[in-house]
């Protein structure tokens, strides 16, 4: 196993550059020859994952914001749950958009994720977002009638206005202290077919199998398509897309920490300094405390 660590500007989408998903190999797993040894340098970046989430909690000014998009069967839940054991609980936040609800249906496609957006010294983690009305509903194009738009809007423009309606929302929350990380876990169909079969297979992971799995990947190419068009489309400066290989999961957990690590290094974070005032005030608990 190589000792180098993860580069992980090659998988950062860079604005306005072309995107083919083609090129990213979902195995790839470089610096790395094999899982062995990995265990111990994820629990070495999950050291340092506390104390940075102490550091950003304890500061008190930045919000950090973490997306994670990807079909089914890349590993969204095992990535954001391994990273997780690295986050301080009383600073993270996690959240997890599934089909949305009567009440969300009747307001703009970015609301009830704008609702859970993290406060200032707290991480949240979006297990999917507001993207899917550029992914899932540009595939399935039926679903907007769900959501009962005005005809006129819904036209030839609908998708790049979307595109527009993201990155300003993320260009407002960027300059308002909101770090935008969005992070898409390349599975390979072979690996994503495996992985279906094992939870068949599994008595433990029945529970998780749909039978519109088995359907989304007829769509496998659409997916792909809608998924390059939105990343070129909406990875900026200020909230850049990763395409993190996931074929390999223990591959994916390291690169995941990388970027979460690389993000809250760059925040330059540390323990707030107390003004002369506020050290009187300690020295006189102090005493206080010391004379019972």
């Amino acid at each position: 196993m190589a000792k180098h660590s993860i580069d992980i500007g090659r998988f950062r989408i860079l604005p306005g550059r072309q995107l083919a998903l083609e090129r990213h190999d979902p195995t790839d797993t470089y610096p790395f020859d094999a899982k062995d040894g990995t265990r111990r340098l994820l629990k070495k970046r999950a050291r340092r994952l506390y104390a940075l989430t102490e550091l950003l909690y304890a500061q008190n000014r930045w919000a950090v914001l973490f997306i994670f998009q990807a079909l089914d069967g890349a590993g969204k839940d095992s990535a954001i749950k391994h990273v997780m054991r690295g986050l301080d609980p009383k600073s993270t936040q996690v959240y997890s958009f599934k089909s949305p609800s009567t009440e969300e249906l009747k307001h703009d496609f970015m609301w009830r994720c704008m609702k859970s957006l993290p406060e200032r010294g707290r991480i949240g983690i979006f297990n999917r977002s507001y993207y899917e009305e550029v992914l899932v509903s540009r595939v399935h194009p039926e679903l907007l009638e769900n959501q009962r738009l005005p005809k006129p809007l819904v036209n030839g423009h609908l998708w790049r206005d979307r595109f527009e309606d993201i990155k300003a929302i993320e260009r407002y929350l960027a300059r308002n202290g909101t770090v935008i990380r969005k992070i898409f876990l390349n599975v390979s169909k072979t690996e994503q077919r495996r992985r279906f079969l094992e939870r068949l297979h599994d008595p433990a992971k029945k529970w998780k199998f749909s039978v519109s799995d088995v359907n989304e990947r007829l769509r496998w190419n659409e997916y792909m398509a809608a998924y390059e068009k939105t990343m070129r489309a909406t990875s900026t400066i200020e909230a850049p897309w990763y395409v993190v290989p996931a074929d390999r999961k223990w591959f994916t957990r390291l690169a995941v920490a990388a970027i979460v690590i690389e993000t809250l290094e760059s925040l330059n974070l540390h323990i707030p300094l107390l003004s002369r005032r506020e050290h009187r005030a300690l020295r006189h608990a102090k005493r206080r405390l010391r004379a019972r």
